[in-house]
């Protein structure tokens, strides 16, 4: 294999890290892929001698590194606001995130009068909803704990389980073959209960 041709399939790689980083829902994710392609293409664009293509490329390393920076260090303040089943926003907000929401939860289907419900805020920012069945005895089953990918990185999942702690709630039940949201899970420190197979996490 010629060096010309190493070279072209590293320009290649580069490039379609960079478009594939497009394509990310998570904006971390997008930083952090899009700054691998752009290091990826800058050593191409060094090797054939195209100086401007790999001084843009550092200014775009420049500028997902500062990004990327910001996202890590700047703390989120969320707020649980107690909903209805028959909320209008509420609605709207599960109708605009049907087909994500299926995703991870495909036998979520309503609200009920007795669910217990959560509308999770960033700010202004509509972030997530958090659907539960209060079993009366201070556990609730986890029905729906979904964010939009903007709020992925678990930190709205924390808050709204310190918030369940704060209002008295001391387990909490949930149930899942989805892969990604056992992963989910357990980063929030859910273990597997040994009677139902499901997972469980004391408050």
């Amino acid at each position: 294999m010629s060096i010309n041709l190493i070279l072209e399939l590293i320009g290649y790689l580069g490039s379609a890290l960079v478009i594939v980083s497009m394509l990310m829902t998570s904006v971390v994710k997008l930083r952090i892929i899009n700054t691998i392609g752009s290091v990826i293409f800058c050593a191409y664009a060094l090797a054939i001698h195209s100086y401007p293509t790999a001084a843009m490329q550092v200014c775009l390393i420049i500028i997902n590194i500062i990004n990327l920076y910001k996202l890590n260090n700047t703390k989120k303040q969320y707020s649980a606001v107690n909903v209805s089943s028959t909320d209008g926003f509420l609605y709207y907000f599960l109708c605009a995130n049907e087909r994500d929401i299926k995703k991870f939860f495909p036998d979520f289907s309503t609200t009920e009068k007795d669910d217990t419900i959560f509308m999770i805020t960033c700010g202004q920012a509509p972030a997530g909803v958090f659907i539960a069945k209060d079993k009366g005895d201070g556990s609730f089953t986890v029905k729906l704990d979904y964010t939009t990918p903007a709020y992925r990185d678990c930190s709205a999942g924390k808050f709204i389980y310190n918030h369940l702690k704060l209002i008295g709630v001391r387990k909490v039940y949930a149930e899942t073959n989805n892969p990604a949201h056992q992963k989910y899970l357990q980063k929030l420190g859910f273990s597997t209960d040994r009677d139902s197979n499901n997972f469980v996490k004391i408050l």
